[in-house]
């Protein structure tokens, strides 16, 4: 399996978005400041993630989610967690 997620830096309040095929390893490797992008901006919490069977569909989730309409997306889905 493979997974594009989206977390979220209680530091900034600002998103990040990634695919990973080990999400628990990846998640654990944001947190520990071992990922170069987001190594100022620890520690974060997972607020959204999804699984695919493919690495190729995983990685087009990934861009469709950074796009305009991907933002738009994650804020209506996650609407309710967000404002809380």
């Amino acid at each position: 399996m493979f997974y594009v997620y989206v977390l979220k830096s209680c530091l900034d309040g600002n998103f990040y978005i990634g695919h990973t095929a080990d999400l628990r390893n990846r998640f654990n490797e944001h947190n520990q400041g071992k990922v170069e992008s987001t190594r100022y901006r620890t520690p974060f919490e997972m607020v959204y993630y999804e699984a695919c069977r493919c690495a190729a569909d995983a990685v087009h989730r990934e861009r469709y989610l950074k796009s305009t309409y991907g933002h738009r997306y994650l804020k209506n889905r996650l609407k309710h967690d967000l404002n809380n």
